[in-house]
């Protein structure tokens, strides 16, 4: 059951709306898959096979049928008519399918770009935050750095030792 929409509210920068109101409203959403519906069967070759079917019969009957019993005779006028009306309703519908998915393109479009600038922010954070930690690293003595420099202190440490000895040995 469809909610009925909902009325106006009268507002006090526009004018009161007032005689006969000829535009119903109408939920363009549902005319709109609607629309995408009739272009998906119509687009299809289901359809296709289906309505060259309906036109091969209709010729045949029209063609072989006794005369009597026949509805469109040759130039098959009422044929054209009937081919006519369904095309001048599947095109526009077919167009506003065409418009709708479009639209969603053009959505998933802006999404895709959004997602693709976070992305690329996220990148660029992730690559100076790596810049910064080899920066960070290579200020940081490593363990073999350590060791030298323990090694050469205890060098030294036992050149002064060796000559401390050296000196405390002189009965001088």
């Amino acid at each position: 059951m469809a909610k009925p929409a909902p009325r106006r509210q009268s507002r006090l920068d526009q004018p009161l709306e007032r005689g006969l109101q000829l535009r119903g409203s109408y939920d363009p959403e549902v005319f709109g898959r609607l629309s995408e519906r009739v272009a998906r069967r119509i687009g299809s070759w289901a359809f296709i096979a289906w309505m060259s079917v309906v036109v091969v019969s209709w010729v045949a009957w029209n063609s072989f049928a006794p005369i009597q019993w026949r509805v469109d005779p040759f130039p098959f006028i009422f044929l054209t008519l009937l081919l006519s009306l369904q095309a001048s309703y599947a095109a526009p519908l077919i167009l506003l399918a065409q418009y709708r998915q479009a639209d969603r393109d053009r959505v998933q479009y802006q999404e895709d770009r959004a997602r693709t600038d976070r992305l690329l922010a996220d990148s660029d954070y992730l690559a100076r935050e790596i810049a910064a930690l080899r920066l960070a690293i290579g200020e940081v003595a490593t363990r073999d750095y350590v060791h030298g420099e323990i090694r050469d202190l205890l060098a030294d440490l036992t050149q002064k030792l060796d000559r401390a000895n050296a000196h405390s040995d002189d009965p001088a």
